[in-house]
């Protein structure tokens, strides 16, 4: 059998040991060069194209590397980058974080570009920002051919990986008249400059990646694919000898595939793992002379492929496609994965045996690529042995649900009336999101306890200490409903996670959520259940400290399995309500102990939505918006329940959110300009709102007449009573000092507005 040639869409780029966050902290403290930086990302480069050589990945990807963002790194390519961060006289580099995170310095004071999530992941990408004024041409220092002929140069032959034109005219913020036609041109025309540019160099293949198609493409949507593409492809084919890739992943193509296919791209990278209709579209048709990259490793998961499954798979392909054309590979990007199971030490070999990590993966595909028999042997021998058990008591409880378990009594507009005559709170209440910042003093405490070097009780009283400060700090500041700071956490997930029974937790196996700030995902391993209470004694500590009310915090079901790794033998539904039962139980014993306000943050419910309408409810808000509501629905009227979401797109399904049934609701909103808003005020938005005030992953203080702006803009499309006044996030990677005068802004731009109603 001849071995087929194997793809990888991306790989991780954060670095083995995060050597991208370190240095680039490093970086912004003044603390390194710009050219020391360069030398770390060049190393990281270097390590991702040396392994998928080694592994014998036929097509290797280059400009898949970013300091920040590949959708902010395509701004930059293409001169999409707004003024106001031109103007600062900054380096290239600066300028480029200033869009990134914001700038506040002597020379000026920016905030930065909008965040949103990438399409169903937990990564984040940055928003392009184009206005009337905005010309897209081809930047002088072009990335692509730069780490292309670095790849080269160290004997590595790569495909040039960018974001296609419609991907990120589709993604970007329009700012004047001008939409996304009027500069398809011009965009064309440098996608153009650049495939010239990279053929000259002796690239044999570009990757144009086009994700964007896997939503709901419209007639409109689809003639504009259909522009850029038949003057893209016509001129690139007359002018440059350079093969084209479109690759698409996150679900198939259904409404585009058609035009796809007949286009004359020369390979085509479709997803065959989110993709369910994939396989159905190709027994449709594909054309006889173009290569099929097909993405049958999962890019977004950690567990071991099942080679048999994917075996039969491949063989339903090529009754297609001949085998000579296809290409196995990655069904997206390897980004979204840690690294390798290596570095994990002290899992049982047993456990590590299940998991495929990113170069795990690129054994998977080379042993699928090739067919090779003891392979396949020993992975069939692997899913031939039972993993785990049902936990018979979980599988009861799940089982005794009945509907009255979801539904909270009384209606919200009768608990709002008695929590009004509890809580006596002013006018525009003041809070945050629930994290404090973690310094090094804290980080230090927490890694010695978990080293053995400090007793329990050494670990607790220091954490009491802090606690109290947080407290002390925040009844100075004049917030009114209080935070205890969140000291004892390492994650919002991770946290909960390891005080839950079913998860299990790996060492070193890092992802990237935003720019270089990473996530340890738990792994759920098993049935869910709660042995004992996990938040209780640092909420009680907390709420004897002060006569204001202090919020027990905790995370919801449905965030926990999004930034978990979920498992692959039961549903996702069944997940969430394992999850939902044991947090419940946490809901319940916080009450049962003096505490009135629970937060439970759901930031990330947003971020498995299906990427086609008509897949959200049946697929996925049928069970997410109930597994919440399962948390909290067996709390007394007096109680407060709040939760939190962040960085996505919430307008199409604010209803949804609504139904969730909570008292109280923050959202992240400064960084995408209160967009939000229309969309609360067109719903009719019965919960009481916290849209936030200030962007709190930027390093800058808002001053009090810009949170007074921003105020005034919330009620201008939300009813005053509703409005609540808070940060966008948690703050545990912000700075004491900017994060102390944060606050003492937003409060007195509270008391501002208080005395003018």
């Amino acid at each position: 059998m001849t071995a087929k040639k194997t793809s990888v869409i991306g790989f991780p780029r954060i670095g083995k040991a995060r050597e991208l966050k370190f240095a680039s902290e490093k970086f912004f403290k003044g603390e390194i060069s710009e050219a020391e930086l360069q030398k770390t990302a060049a190393e990281i480069r270097q390590y991702g194209w040396q392994k998928q050589k080694a592994a014998g990945i036929s097509f290797i990807p280059s400009n898949d590397f970013s300091f920040y963002d590949n959708v902010l790194d395509t701004a930059f390519l293409l001169g999409a980058v707004p003024a106001r961060y031109r103007e600062l006289g900054l380096s290239a580099l600066e300028t480029y974080f200033a869009a990134a995170h914001g700038y506040q310095g002597p020379k000026g004071d920016v905030k930065a570009l909008p965040m949103k999530k990438w399409f169903n992941t937990n990564y984040h990408y940055i928003v392009p920002e184009l206005d009337d004024s905005t010309e897209l041409a081809l930047s002088g220092d072009v990335k692509p051919i730069r780490e292309y002929n670095e790849a080269k140069a160290a004997g590595v032959h790569t495909v040039p990986s960018l974001v296609g034109p419609y991907t990120f005219l589709k993604l970007a913020r329009y700012n004047g008249n001008k939409k996304a036609g009027a500069f398809a041109a011009s965009a064309v025309n440098a996608y153009l400059e650049l495939a010239e540019q990279l053929s000259v160099a002796g690239a044999e293949w570009i990757s144009l990646a086009e994700p964007a198609l896997v939503f709901d493409v419209n007639d409109e949507d689809k003639q504009f694919f259909k522009a850029i593409y038949s003057a893209l492809l016509e001129q690139l084919h007359a002018k440059a000898s350079v093969k084209v890739l479109l690759q698409t992943y996150f679900g198939d193509i259904r409404d585009v595939y058609q035009e796809v296919v007949s286009f004359g791209f020369d390979g085509i990278g479709i997803d065959f793992v989110e993709g369910l209709k994939s396989l159905e579209l190709l027994k449709t048709g594909f054309p006889k002379n173009a290569i099929l990259f097909a993405g049958v490793v999962n890019g977004k998961n950690i567990w071991r492929a099942d080679y048999e499954k994917k075996n039969l798979l491949l063989i339903e392909i090529e009754k297609v496609v001949d085998a000579s054309r296809v290409v196995v590979g990655t069904s997206c990007s390897l980004l979204h994965v840690p690294y390798t199971v290596a570095s994990e030490q002290k899992l049982p070999a047993d456990t590590l045996k299940h998991f495929a990590f990113a170069e795990e993966k690129l054994v998977e595909l080379a042993d699928l690529a090739s067919g090779d028999q003891t392979a396949f042997e020993k992975n069939r021998a692997l899913f031939a042995a039972a993993r785990v058990s049902a936990t018979p008591s979980v599988r009861a409880s799940i089982d005794a649900l009945t509907e009255d378990d979801f539904v909270r009594l009384p209606n919200r507009g009768e608990r709002r009336k008695i929590q009004a005559g509890k809580f006596d709170l002013p006018a525009f209440p003041t809070t945050t999101i629930g994290s404090f910042p973690q310094t090094a003093e804290v980080r230090a405490n927490r890694a010695a306890f978990k080293k053995g070097e400090i007793s329990y009780e050494q670990y607790v009283e220091f954490n009491r200490k802090k606690i109290a400060e947080c407290i002390a700090l925040q009844e100075s500041i004049g917030l009114d409903v209080i935070v205890h700071g969140e000291f004892e956490r390492n994650d919002m997930v991770e946290y909960f996670g390891t005080q839950i029974d079913g998860f299990i937790f790996t060492q070193n196996a890092w992802v990237q959520s935003y720019g270089t700030r990473c996530v340890k995902p738990p792994v759920v391993w098993r049935d869910i259940h709660r042995n004992k209470p996990i938040t209780v004694e640092w909420s009680v500590f907390a709420q004897k400290q002060t006569g204001k009310p202090v919020k027990g915090m905790l995370t919801g079901p449905v965030t926990i399995l999004n930034w978990s790794f979920p498992r692959e033998d039961i549903s996702l539904k069944a997940q969430a309500q394992q999850i939902a039962l044991a947090i419940r139980d946490e809901v319940l014993d916080l009450e049962k102990n003096g505490i009135k306000i629970i937060q439970i943050d759901e930031a990330a419910l947003r971020e498995k939505l299906p990427l086609r309408k008509s897949d959200w409810h049946k697929e996925y808000l049928d069970w997410a918006i109930p597994a919440f509501r399962l948390v909290h629905a067996g709390v007394k009227p007096e109680t407060q329940i709040h939760t939190h979401m962040c960085y996505s797109e919430f307008n199409d399904i604010v209803r949804d959110i609504d139904a969730m049934d909570a008292d109280v609701i923050t959202f992240e909103a400064s960084r995408s300009d209160l967009k939000l808003l229309d969309a609360l005020n067109d719903a009719h938005f019965e919960t009481q709102v916290g849209p936030g005030v200030y962007d709190i992953h930027s390093p800058r203080v808002p001053s009090v007449d810009e949170i007074v702006n921003t105020i005034h803009r919330i009620i201008d499309k939300v009813p005053q009573a509703n409005v609540w006044v808070n940060p966008d996030c948690g703050l545990k990677t912000r700075g004491e000092t900017e994060t102390t005068a944060s606050l003492k802004n937003l409060v007195a731009a509270a008391r501002q507005l208080r005395a003018e109603a």
